[in-house]
């Protein structure tokens, strides 16, 4: 499975499509890994080139020791994954947590981005620290077993956890969920941390598409629209029945916007 040194890590990734194609790079969620988004290769890799990787210390990217993971780091790492494979300018997609890379790249390194969409994300500092801070020490003690519900909660919308079609789906992402350390806290201690990006995007010319899950339970869809007034070439929409997971929970809507949006900026 192809990996590459980057930014004093290793990052595992794949590469769907079409090498000649618009290419799109893919960041996931806290809690995931390059998985989330298999509905996005399978319905858009035809037309487009689409790059997955698992950030540091997740997925079967290397584990980097760091005491907590920041999304400075991961912007960095980011950037150096499109500069090492030769991607840029490109488009970048992120949810969640891959949202925080994708506004600090658009913010950052706009000669690497072409374009930006952000999923169930945040431009700003996290406004529910008091109610995940307990729960990211938890984790860091016990793992995540005792607080797989609340997790499950969190990262999928009432809809989806309900959908009795999607069972097999979502029960592949608890026992995934289930099998990570006390490690991932130190990941999860870098997001709720985070600093706020919203002034630094105030300047950015990088056209933007914000996607926000109607039934988020961690960031509202206020959240999605601060992120969308702070830059000037930007559009957003409210994707029904999505929770924090937008890409994989909506996958139909959401290929479509993706789809859409990269037509419009060829």
């Amino acid at each position: 499975m192809p990996t590459i040194d980057v930014n004093g890590t290793t990052l595992f990734y794949d590469d769907h499509g079409p090498k000649d194609a618009p290419v799109l790079v893919l960041s996931h969620s806290l809690f995931f890994d390059q998985k989330m988004f298999v509905h996005q290769v399978e319905h858009l890799a035809k037309d487009i080139r689409i790059v997955r990787y698992d950030h540091r210390d997740q997925g079967q990217s290397a584990d980097s020791g760091l005491l907590s993971v920041d999304m400075d780091t991961l912007t960095e790492d980011a950037a150096a994954l499109i500069e090492t494979l030769g991607l840029g300018p490109c488009f970048f997609a992120g949810n969640s947590m891959g949202g925080f890379v994708a506004l600090r790249l658009a913010a950052r390194r706009p000669d690497l981005i072409k374009a930006c969409i952000v999923l169930g994300s945040s431009g700003e500092l996290e406004y529910k620290l008091a109610e995940f801070s307990p729960l990211i020490d938890g984790i860091s003690k016990e793992g995540t077993e005792p607080f797989i519900d609340t997790l499950m909660y969190i990262m999928f919308g009432d809809d989806y956890l309900a959908d009795v079609s999607r069972e097999t789906e979502r029960n592949y992402w608890r026992d995934y969920m289930l099998k990570l350390g006390p490690n991932i806290a130190r990941s999860a201690h870098g997001v709720i941390h985070r600093k706020g990006v919203l002034d630094e995007l105030k300047g950015s010319k990088v056209p933007l598409l914000v996607l926000a899950g109607e039934q988020d339970h961690a960031y509202s869809v206020s959240l999605s629209k601060n992120i969308a007034e702070a830059v000037v070439d930007s559009e957003m929409f409210v994707v029904p029945k999505a929770g924090h997971s937008v890409a994989l929970e909506q996958p139909e809507i959401v290929n479509q916007y993706i789809a859409d949006f990269i037509a419009a900026h060829p």
